[in-house]
């Protein structure tokens, strides 16, 4: 008895999930529509620009997003604050992040890194978030992007890299320095059970409230983990575990950075 009801558990489950992989495609669209004020037929005009910190940042968290925002055949830049240098590797890991990209369908001329001798990749230091707002807003203004994708405040990992990209783009939101049709969002950090579960906590990511819920099938994580292969230099056992069960092989929720009154001075 015990055992055929655990049975329909988990075959209603696996109902759900295909649903939802179903609705996906028609629900993602209509997200960025409410998000940036398009049409259905205008999402090539997206301009969407991802700020990470370290090479391999993009495909182990952010993957799916692009991968589905390339298929909408929008504009998809990467801005990567750093080379990668903690061990010394900044040159072959640069090479690696082009890689990355032609996986994930980023030709190399929307690829920006960053060489600051202030912006090292290191756990331990304080990125100046002056200087990141600096640099980030020069982008912006640069290519006129309507989406801005980043970490949240905890950054996925707890890397203070990546939470001082946050901190960055929070503070232009709140100075009202982005430009009004500019949407900011931050990727959302989640537990550790759900962060291991893979496919399974997709029910939960569309549950929970999100602006934008982007979620890809077997084809996609195969793209992503071909991206996440090109870094050789960080295939460490654990990354290994990381590819097969981290949901952000598959799966990316954000929320909306709320922006400011425009031209505020914040001292």
């Amino acid at each position: 008895m015990y055992l055929f009801a655990a049975v329909f558990v988990i075959f209603l489950y696996y109902i759900w999930i295909k649903y939802i992989f179903t609705r996906h495609r028609r629900t993602f669209t209509d997200s960025l529509q409410s998000l940036l004020q398009i049409s259905r037929t205008d999402c090539g005009d997206i301009r969407a620009l991802f700020v990470t910190a370290h090479p391999d940042d993009e495909c182990m968290f952010f993957a799916p997003t692009f991968l589905r925002l390339a298929e909408l055949k929008a504009s998809v830049h990467l801005l990567c604050l750093s080379e990668g240098n903690f061990y010394n590797q900044g040159a072959e890991r640069k090479q690696e992040l082009a890689h990355s990209c032609e996986e994930l369908g980023i030709p190399a001329s929307r690829v920006t890194i960053i060489n600051h001798k202030n912006l090292p990749d290191d756990p331990k230091a304080e990125w100046s978030i002056s200087l990141l707002s600096t640099v980030i807003m020069k982008q912006i203004r640069t290519h006129s992007f309507n989406m801005v994708l980043t970490f949240d405040g905890k950054g996925v990992s707890g890397h203070t890299n990546h939470i001082a990209i946050y901190e960055a783009v929070r503070h232009l939101a709140a100075s009202g320095q982005v430009p009004d049709d500019c949407c900011l969002l931050s990727l959302v950090t989640v537990g550790l059970i759900r962060k291991y579960i893979s496919f399974l906590d997709l029910p939960l990511s569309w549950l929970l409230p999100s602006c934008l819920c982007c979620v890809i099938g077997s084809q996609g994580y195969k793209q992503a983990k071909a991206a996440m292969l090109c870094h050789r230099t960080q295939l460490l056992w654990f990354r290994y575990i990381y590819i097969t069960l981290s949901r952000y092989m598959l799966v990316n929720t954000f929320q909306i950075i709320p922006q400011g009154p425009k031209n505020l001075k914040i001292y």
